[in-house]
């Protein structure tokens, strides 16, 4: 989806654009269809319906009920739901939360406001090299307070897999909820919360080719959660506020067409990460280093250090290519990714960390093109 006057696209892991067919779906809930989904006559209802229909499209992507689906602004809010939701249904006896080094900040901030403001205590869990969580290490942190595991299924950085259903159901042994993020995942990968186990989970529309500011959290039923919002009864009186009506039909569209592209999405993603990541191979050899796990990772994510560079500056020599930096340098000093520090990782793989991220719509001939500019640059 470029053209010659714009840069190639590989920064998938950062946001999606919209899929056609999704903006397709969209534009009457834009126009014509402007009812209010919780009102009785004809336009409300056909809103009404059209909300339902999304929320058994997400339901179906993650094999869930849908009437396990509830509606958010998008993945901060729904991982933020099921943290504080999940806890504070306790209060006020303070809690205990398990996550790892190398969660995303919408999970890792709800959690120090628990502690900050309800001295609950969180108990941060180390990674291996490959950025992994030792399941056992979950079974020997849970104690008789600890309410909720939180572990993103995927790494937005690395690409790094968690064994996620082997901590569920360490987790349900000890009747402790589990939540994971699986933003990075889905589309990309078969996600399926009876195979995971998990009680909670959240889905960011913008990482799924649907609009930014929309989401959904995945509770499963018979799971109490404090109201997130409060005000109407909207999304079966869980979350107040009129439905984002057009948005949330594109979130539905876009699962429905992730789910109708999987296996063959993953083999198509896969295929071009590895392309790229063998160009870079073959030309710079020991002068790069891949970060992450070698085979449990995104198929479509490539994080490699360039050893002796650093990460931003890479970026700047190829102003041709859209990704990402692990690590920047502002005023003489390097800020390194917490996630690589968090793997132990050393400074010069840190420092030179760059993330590639291929998408739905990336070409074989721009990852070819893309590699030609960065092995011309760099050399």
């Amino acid at each position: 989806m470029t053209d010659s006057n714009r840069p190639i696209y590989l920064d998938s892991n950062a946001t999606t654009p919209i899929d056609p067919a999704v903006r397709d779906a969209m534009l009457p809930y834009l126009g014509e269809r402007f009812g209010n989904p919780s009102s009785s006559h004809r336009y409300g209802q056909e809103a009404h319906r059209a909300v339902d229909n999304a929320r058994r499209q997400v339901a179906d992507l993650v094999g869930a009920s849908p009437r396990e689906i509830l509606f958010t602004s998008g993945g901060t809010e729904a991982s933020n739901h099921a943290i504080k939701g999940a806890v504070l249904t306790h209060h006020p006896e303070p809690g205990h939360l398990i996550i790892t080094a190398i969660e995303h900040p919408a999970t890792v901030e709800p959690c120090e406001h628990l502690k900050h403001f309800f001295g609950c205590e969180v108990t941060v869990l180390p990674v291996d090299r490959h950025g992994l969580v030792d399941p056992d290490a979950v079974r020997r942190s849970i104690n008789p307070r600890t309410r909720l595991v939180s572990v993103m299924h995927s790494n937005n950085e690395i690409g790094t897999l968690e064994p996620i259903r082997e901590i569920a159901l360490i987790a349900r042994e000890r009747g402790v909820l589990m939540h994971t993020d699986v933003a990075q995942s889905l589309g990309k990968l078969p996600v399926d919360v009876e195979e995971l186990g998990v009680d909670l989970l959240t889905i960011a529309g913008h990482k799924l080719y649907a609009p930014k500011g929309v989401g959904a959290l995945y509770v499963r039923r018979g799971v109490r959660l404090v109201r997130f919002m409060d005000g109407a009864g909207q999304e079966d009186g869980s979350r107040a506020g009129t439905e984002n009506v057009p948005y949330i039909i594109g979130l539905g569209k876009a699962a429905e067409l992730a789910e109708s592209s999987l296996p063959e999405a993953t083999s198509q993603l896969r295929a071009l990460r590895d392309r790229l990541e063998g160009r870079l191979r073959a030309a710079f050899g020991a002068r790069i280093a891949v970060n992450g796990h070698p085979e449990r990772r995104l198929p479509n994510t490539l994080n490699v250090s360039f050893l002796g560079q650093i990460g931003s500056e890479v970026l700047d020599a190829v102003p041709q290519i859209a990704a990402s930096t692990g690590s920047a340098c502002h005023a003489g000093k390097v800020t390194e990714s917490p996630v690589l520090a968090a793997m132990g990782a050393g400074s010069d793989i840190a420092r030179g960390a760059v993330r590639f991220s291929v998408g739905r719509f990336t070409t074989a001939e721009e990852v070819e093109r893309a590699a030609e500019i960065l092995i011309g640059a760099l050399r």
